[in-house]
């Protein structure tokens, strides 16, 4: 199935939504101090700009893309929407999203997901998609509850 992916304003509170219910259900698989995943307050960051991917106006999934250093960025907040699981909706945020990172010449794409069972589809995903394992990065440090993993992109 192809969504209609494109850059989010947040307007209309889907994203927050999605990323609230992220949040809550995270709780069952770390503790809070190893949660990375943003929080409504932290959405305006202006170094961050978030995709939505959308099926007949419905919001199927997100991601975002955070600026590290003018050749590094950080995917953050990739969630799909329960309803849209397995269908694609990851992998072509993913796409969208490190298309972009290549466009403002970045070197390197970095992400932090969970070590819990329950993120195993997502790293799979992650490293079909070339990433590999590397230490913690930017402000993170090491965690048995994370993982951290990096793509070059030149």
């Amino acid at each position: 199935m192809d969504f209609n992916i494109e850059i989010d304003d947040l307007s209309d509170g889907a994203i927050a939504h999605l990323l609230n219910a992220h949040w809550q259900q995270m709780q069952k698989y770390s503790p809070a101090e190893s949660i990375h995943a943003i929080d409504v307050k932290q959405l305006q960051r202006s170094t961050l700009v978030f995709w939505g991917a959308r099926n007949d106006g419905k919001l199927a999934g997100c991601g975002a893309l955070q600026q590290l250093s003018p050749v590094s960025g950080e995917l953050k907040s990739m969630k799909t929407n329960v309803e849209y699981l397995r269908q694609g909706v990851a992998q072509q945020l993913l796409t969208a999203i490190t298309d972009e990172a290549r466009s403002r010449g970045y070197d390197t794409l970095y992400l932090e997901t969970g070590s819990h069972d329950a993120f195993k589809p997502a790293i799979a995903m992650y490293e079909k998609h070339r990433f590999v394992a590397c230490s913690a990065f930017g402000d993170y440090q090491e965690d048995p509850h994370s993982r951290f993993f990096k793509k070059q992109l030149k």
